[in-house]
């Protein structure tokens, strides 16, 4: 589930000017004396911690091992890079009107699908009258912009796409898994959710279904072969095999038995033994996560909550290093601001809130909170003490931290009350009604390249809307109005700058850190990257390029003149 995404209400939509790049060719340069070379050949296999559901790209938002399977098999209009710019795929070229309210893709004319026929607009608009479907299970925030948007095929490899509004974040809705017309077009959608042709999937991405690994009559993995006529880069590992897992326990017990050579999700409890396998890499790419503390801004039970003083004061008196080295096994990055590191929207020179106990004592005793002279801990300005509530998803790893933010917060004067909370219950019955004074909370904006702080932050979103913390603050809200209206990339980029640096001067919430994920290769699979991540399957964005066999470029006469 999308937690905390902006759902049903799509306010002033824009369109992204975005400048997008033709798949990447293989290099033309000659290569350096000695340089390894990859060549064709040779089969990877990966252990995914999951089970197998459909092999069908709109069926698989709730299952991320089918995302992985399926990120080889098909293809979309569009992919996004580690810094969520958005790249051609099946589209050749696109167009956007002056007013960004119509989108013109033109599909590259030699994408075909498995069987042979080729891609066209049909298959495009008939994926798209699945994703506005009711019994398609896809957040509804997704199906309510597909049945604003009007999507006409102009010819067989021309369809335009036409908004209602302008809306500058609409390429993140263009990356869905294309589904072949031809196949299923007789077909509804009740039907195809549970069509055949969901264990015998046809695609036009870079590999092909083979067939199932069957073990005790039920299916232990799915074997992927290249797809010869894959119009863009080929990848140069002939075959790929995912074999399913229950853990990632199991999956590391399949790596030491040879079974597979990469583990999808290397999670806590293998961590530390996976660093220590010999030829294991360890990659980690941060999550499209935020956790942070939100306070009710507009509560007068904890008016102080509205003073920008006390709010910094309370974010340097926390230790958040130490969270993330002693809770969370190192896995996380700090966080200073809501938008994500390494994105193309991320200010690098954005203002940092250290960790100084000592000051942030001083800002409180500045602000008139002192220790009462009679006696106690808990720091008090004329009667008004420094005490509330902070509710927290009812887990173990949120309550950790949660206890380890009300022992830092103690060491300051404050005292916090701490309450669990079964996370819908949290979203529904707190945050949705403004019923809190503080709450400990992810912020999950998975599939979302595009930053769009909107939902949460503007001042239109405090009724009705998703800024919880009630933030009322025109300046801010201008910028993140235009940003969404505006289709020339840079200034979008300068106006997410602006409201970052806003962001951290009034500090509405306090952000915590972003969690990463951790994925493991065998060191013989050469070639693997892995940057940061808008979905788990995004691991896999760069498997064209992996090998397993090299050559060198040393000639054999080179050799024999060193020798």
């Amino acid at each position: 589930m999308r937690y905390l995404r902006w759902q049903l209400l799509i306010v002033i939509i824009a369109l992204v000017s975005i400048g997008v790049l033709l798949l990447s060719q293989q290099s033309e340069l000659p290569a350096m004396p000695g340089e390894v070379q990859p060549v064709t050949g040779g089969v990877y296999s990966e252990g995914l911690v999951g089970y197998l559901g459909r092999l069908n790209p709109v069926l698989d938002f709730y299952n991320p091992p089918d995302r992985d399977v399926n990120r080889l098999i098909y293809s979309s209009l569009v992919r996004f890079d580690s810094r969520g710019l958005a790249q051609l795929d099946l589209a050749e070229s696109m167009g956007i009107s002056r007013d960004g309210l119509v989108y013109n893709v033109a599909l590259r004319e030699d994408a075909v699908w498995h069987d042979g026929q080729p891609v066209t607009s049909a298959d495009v608009l008939f994926t798209v009258e699945l994703l506005r479907d009711e019994n398609i299970p896809i957040p509804e925030d997704v199906k309510s912009l597909w049945n604003a948007v009007e999507v006409e095929a102009l010819d067989a490899y021309m369809v335009q796409f036409r908004l209602p509004e302008p809306y500058s974040p609409f390429l993140d809705f263009l990356g869905f898994g294309i589904l072949p017309e031809h196949l299923l077009g007789n077909l509804n959608a009740e039907q195809i959710i549970d069509a055949d042709f969901n264990l015998n999937p046809i695609g036009s991405g870079p590999y092909q279904f083979e067939y199932f690994l069957v073990e005790d009559d039920h299916i232990a993995g799915v074997v992927l072969t290249t797809y010869p006529d894959y119009y863009g880069e080929a990848p140069f590992i002939d075959q790929v095999v995912f074999r399913y897992y229950p853990d990632s326990q199991s999956a590391l017990r399949a790596y030491r038995a040879d079974e597979v050579m990469g583990i999808s999700h290397v999670t806590d409890d293998i961590l530390a033994a996976s660093l220590q396998e010999p030829g294991l890499n360890i990659y980690t790419g941060r999550l499209p996560q935020i956790t942070m503390i939100f306070l009710n801004l507009d509560n007068p039970e904890v008016s102080f909550f509205q003073e920008e003083s006390i709010r910094l004061a309370m974010l340097k008196g926390l230790n958040r290093q130490s969270m993330i080295d002693n809770l969370l096994d190192g896995q996380a990055i700090i966080a200073h601001g809501p938008v994500f590191p390494e994105s193309w929207a991320y200010y690098p020179e954005l203002p940092r809130v250290e960790f100084d106990p000592e000051q942030a004592i001083k800002i409180l005793q500045e602000e008139g909170f002192t220790i009462p002279a009679e006696g106690g801990s808990i720091r008090a300005r004329e009667d008004e003490y420094f005490v509330f509530s902070m509710l927290f998803p009812d887990n173990d790893k949120h309550r950790q931290l949660a206890e380890a933010v009300q022992r830092d917060w103690a060491r300051l004067g404050i005292d916090v009350k701490l309450e669990p909370i079964p996370y819908e219950q949290l979203i529904s019955d707190h945050l949705d009604q403004r019923i809190y004074e503080a709450v400990l909370v992810d912020l999950n904006l998975a599939f979302t390249p595009d930053p769009d702080p909107y939902p949460f932050w503007h001042q239109s979103q405090i009724t009705g809307g998703q800024n919880y913390a009630k933030w009322d603050d025109r300046r801010a809200s201008e910028y993140l109005e235009h940003a969404r209206v505006t289709l020339d990339l840079e200034k979008r980029e300068w106006m997410y700058h602006n409201f970052q640096v806003r962001f951290v001067q009034e500090l509405p919430a306090l952000p915590l850190f972003y969690p990463v994920y951790t994925y493991a290769v065998d060191s013989r699979v050469q070639g693997v990257s892995m940057g940061p991540l808008f979905d788990t399957s995004d691991r896999l964005a760069t498997i064209t390029s992996w090998f397993l066999r090299a050559e060198s470029s040393v000639s054999e006469a080179e050799e024999m003149e060193e020798e």
